[in-house]
């Protein structure tokens, strides 16, 4: 709100301010103001309530014309012919830009396969995947069919190059094991539509500028992901995989499809100019097909998103319910088992226990206290030493290993803290300076400690610290090959040489 509205309302409340002073304080009878029975004059009603709805309206405006300033997205941006153009350059893929792109997908696919999210992320900057996609929405909001086909045409392209690419190199790799960055990218959910969405507005904004923002960009390329979906179909076809291939390829789409809408609706918010004007009906049959693609491609991805969260729920129920329940002084849980079973079967919850048996009461106490813990429909099978069910000796052998390595490790950190906080005697200072003395030339005396590094209140380490003293004052000593020597005789990487005259 500026200076000068503020002024004005203030001009207002000083004049009501005014009006009812002078009421309390005027006997007369003034325009809109009424002396009942010799008693304070009172303001009249209908006069009251104009200003203060007159106060109001003011507010209101200024507050819509301060929030046009702050969001108004017509301020800075570049003219339709110049984004246009723009986003055509991107649409073709010939020459440098295929190349790129396949290089792109290479460098995808060796992430994906050696499992290095920087490796995904350099190869997603580098893909040039979102010029078609934002084409089509371009193209749709616009009316220009002529660039529709044409961004149709180079996204199949880019699609079965990718494939083709990926696929290759996953058959031709010696490790086909699925890692963890590629399997994320085979189940999609409603979370990625709304990255894809939201990515695609942020993209079109950023290309709508008169200065382009490349690092807008770049992120909503990293933040939508448009590569890797497309090598991990490559590894489902690869390896035969085609719940791999299927879960990629829809992931992809559900990227692409967003994208292309938040496209579309940020060329409508800007009203750009159609370069074909439709009828009535042919504009409602374009955005009942948009519509109906947005369900057919939203829909299973909220089905699939309801499913993980439903699944994740389930597993952090029963990390409750175990660590809750589960707690006996003389009987140790080995492990537990989660077995998610959506509508028709019951969950599963298998427990492994060790040390004084358990008794079916205490058992079916435990059972009868799972729904406390959100676990409807859910089957709990509890293993025990002496149970008729035979324990799984490896696992209880691996429980045992673990809880031995754990132990052991932390005898090794221990013994590192207590060897880093003694002071070593070993230090042989007369040893030493004989030694030094046939080393270097010119040392005279030479005095030996051993201090303690502290970061942050902690011990950090152990540094050598020799002071040497000149024989002769007016000539130098070796300082660097002293403390090289040192090094090497008192085994220790940290040395530092003092020298005095």
């Amino acid at each position: 709100m500026n200076n000068n509205n503020q002024e004005e309302i203030k001009e207002v409340f000083s004049s009501q301010e005014g009006v009812a002073v002078e009421s309390e304080t005027t006997p007369e009878v003034v325009e809109g103001v009424t002396n009942v029975s010799g008693d304070s004059p009172k303001v009249d009603d209908t006069v009251s309530r104009a200003e203060v709805a007159n106060i109001f309206l003011r507010i209101w405006h200024n507050l819509k014309e301060f929030m046009h300033g702050r969001f108004d997205l017509r301020g800075d941006s570049a003219s339709q012919a110049l984004v246009v153009e723009e986003i055509r350059k991107g649409i073709d893929f010939k020459g440098t830009t295929l190349w790129v792109l396949m290089f792109a997908v290479f460098i995808a696919s060796l992430g994906l396969n050696v499992n290095s999210t920087a490796v995904i992320i350099g190869a997603m900057l580098i893909s040039p995947l979102m010029g078609p996609i934002i084409g089509i929405g371009l193209s749709l909001g616009t009316n220009d069919f002529d660039m529709l086909k044409s961004a149709w045409r180079n996204f199949l392209l880019m699609v079965v190059v990718s494939l083709v690419t990926s696929t290759l190199y996953f058959f031709i790799s010696p490790i086909s094991t699925a890692q963890s960055e590629l399997l994320a990218r085979t189940s999609p959910t409603t979370y990625d539509v709304l990255i894809a969405f939201f990515g695609g507005l942020a993209g079109m904004v950023a290309q709508t500028r008169k200065d382009r923002a490349v690092a807008v960009v770049s992120g909503v390329a990293i933040a939508t992901a448009l590569m890797p979906p497309l090598c991990t179909a490559g590894f489902g076809l690869a390896t035969g995989n085609f719940s791999y291939l299927f879960g990629a390829l829809y992931l992809f789409t559900i990227n692409a499809v967003f994208i292309a809408v938040a496209t579309y609706l940020v060329v409508l918010f800007l009203r750009y100019d159609k370069k074909t004007i439709l009828d009535p009906v042919q504009q409602k049959r374009n955005n009942r097909y948009i519509t109906l693609i947005i369900i057919l491609v939203g829909v299973p991805s909220i089905i699939f998103g309801a499913d993980i969260v439903r699944r994740t729920t389930f597993e952090e129920n029963v990390d409750r319910y175990v660590a809750k329940v589960f707690q006996f002084n003389r009987t140790m849980i080995v492990d537990y088992q989660k077995e998610f079973h959506y509508e028709g079967k019951n969950s599963r919850v298998e427990i492994r226990l060790v040390g004084e048996p358990l008794s079916q009461d205490v058992i079916d106490n435990a059972r009868a206290q799972m729904e406390d813990y959100g676990l409807f429909h859910t089957e709990l099978v509890v293993r025990q030493a002496d149970s008729d069910d035979k324990m799984d000796i490896s696992k209880l052998q691996k429980s045992y290993a673990d809880i031995i390595d754990e132990k052991n490790n932390q005898i090794r950190e221990l013994r590192g803290r207590l060897s880093s906080l003694t002071t070593i005697d070993t230090l042989s200072g007369a040893d030493i300076s004989r030694e030094l003395a046939l080393v270097a030339e010119n040392v005279g005396s030479v005095s030996l400690s051993k201090h303690t590094t502290y970061s942050e209140g902690k011990p950090q380490g152990t540094m050598v610290v020799a002071i040497v003293k000149r024989a002769d004052r007016w000539k130098s000593i070796d300082v660097e090959k002293i403390r090289m020597w040192l090094t090497v005789r008192t085994k220790s990487s940290n040395v530092k040489v003092i020298e005095e005259d």
